[in-house]
């Protein structure tokens, strides 16, 4: 059954008339006539069968009846005052969120146009570890490094891989890359974060040659943009490059990866996890990748 509910105009008028004690005044605050507001007031006494204001020496009291009412509205118009302020804050909200230039650029920006309110994400990318200090970072969120736990923050494990190197097609063509060990005759790129190609080579079952110095950046991000300009060969996080090597622009050397770890995690404010944007900005990226969850392309070097 719908609710039985006066005329809402009714209401306002008689709270606003209420709080006054005059028309007139109530009126001004309502920018309507003195006559509107007597209305409105006429209509609510009629819907209600009851006398809500009465006359004394030429004043306006409330009557009883009125008086408990007018301070039942002025609490609910003052709640429903609040909700919508509040409803407004959040349609205007915005969500900034702290990654590295890698989660920015290869996974999160191609999959943005799916999440509900793209337009409220103000990203933010940090050359380094992405810091989860939430007093100095001015950020909402922060899609953190690893798993590390925080205080005061809640740490959600988002996604694990592991890691193979890659180059672009020409580069491989170039120096007829067929095995493991040819990569000793090649540059090498390097991440400061986490180098792993010693690893990356026993795992491929081969003794790590003298891996020759390349260049060393300070982000996996930057190696692999360098691999695609062909100066080259990066080991790469299988979860970050897959659109790339099925694309075509990457190619995957080998079957052989490193074993797979927690690369980054969902990180807030404890006392803001329920937050309505930051749950549907978790649910949205726990989605994502989720969906991601088939088997490592495999684009093997021949």
């Amino acid at each position: 059954m719908g609710r039985k509910l006066p005329p809402f105009a009714a209401v306002r008028a008689f709270e606003a008339a209420a709080r006054h004690l005059s028309y007139t005044k109530a009126a001004d605050e309502l920018c309507l006539s003195p006559s509107a507001i007597s209305h409105q007031v006429r209509s609510l006494e009629e819907y209600l069968d009851t006398k809500l204001f009465e006359r004394c020496d030429n004043m306006m009291q409330l009557t009883l009846t009125g008086t408990a009412y007018a301070g039942k509205m002025t609490s609910l118009l003052d709640v429903f005052e609040v909700s919508t302020l509040d409803a407004a804050d959040t349609a205007n909200q915005s969500l900034r969120v702290l990654c590295t230039p890698g989660f920015a650029a290869r996974w999160l920006v191609p999959r943005l146009d799916r999440f509900s309110e793209p337009s409220a994400i103000r990203l933010r990318v940090s050359v380094g570890a992405p810091s989860t200090d939430f007093q100095a970072n001015d950020a909402d969120v922060v899609i953190g490094w690893a798993d590390d736990p925080v205080a005061g923050a809640e740490v959600l494990p988002l996604m694990q891989s592991g890691r193979y190197p890659v180059a672009a097609p020409s580069f491989v063509s170039e120096h007829r890359i067929k095995t493991p060990a040819d990569l000793a005759n090649v540059t090498l790129m390097h991440d400061e974060t986490m180098d792993q190609w010693a690893e990356w080579f026993a795992a491929a079952g081969v003794e790590p040659p003298n891996i020759p110095c390349g260049p060393e950046f300070p982000n996996c991000e930057l190696a692999t943009s360098g691999v695609e300009q062909g100066l080259g060969v990066s080991l790469a996080y299988d979860i970050m490059v897959r659109e790339t090597v099925a694309s075509g622009r990457l190619v995957r050397l080998f079957e052989a990866v490193t074993l797979p770890f927690v690369i980054y995690s969902f990180v807030c404010q404890r006392s803001r996890a329920s937050d309505p944007l930051i749950a549907a900005f978790r649910e949205f990226v726990f989605n994502e990748v989720e969906a991601d969850g088939r088997p490592p392309i495999a684009v093997v070097a021949e």
